[in-house]
């Protein structure tokens, strides 16, 4: 699934909830991603056939696989948007921005620009 920003928005979105709340629910996600509740169920049942979530019926919850993805997806989303803002992008632009480049951003260039932030805090 690796560079599908639709799907990857998704688990990145199921990820940062399941840190606010005990239960992920599609409504919840739609919401969070300003989506359709139709929309979050196609998503659901690609995540689901790929392993990344399971439900419950009610419940959406992320894989150890599906976890791991969610959340290298978010650390890229975090270290470019540090990386942006670093370089005088505001925070709403950088945030904007980084959620575009996480999904297209090679691993070599990833690695790089990880590096400078880490020896820049």
């Amino acid at each position: 699934m690796k560079n599908n920003k639709s799907l990857e928005d998704y688990l990145e979105c199921i990820l940062l909830l399941s840190r606010e709340n005990e239960f992920v629910h599609r409504v919840d996600v739609a919401r969070k991603v300003g989506v359709s509740q139709p929309a979050v169920q196609k998503a659901v049942k690609i995540l689901q056939s790929e392993n990344y979530i399971e439900c419950d019926g009610l419940h959406i919850y992320l894989t150890p696989q599906g976890r791991s993805y969610a959340e290298e997806v978010y650390e890229r989303h975090c270290t470019l948007r540090r990386f942006l803002v670093l370089h005088g992008v505001n925070a709403a632009d950088a945030d904007a921005d980084a959620c575009e480049i996480e999904h297209v951003i090679s691993d070599a260039t990833f690695a790089a620009v990880k590096k400078y932030v880490e020896n820049n805090k």
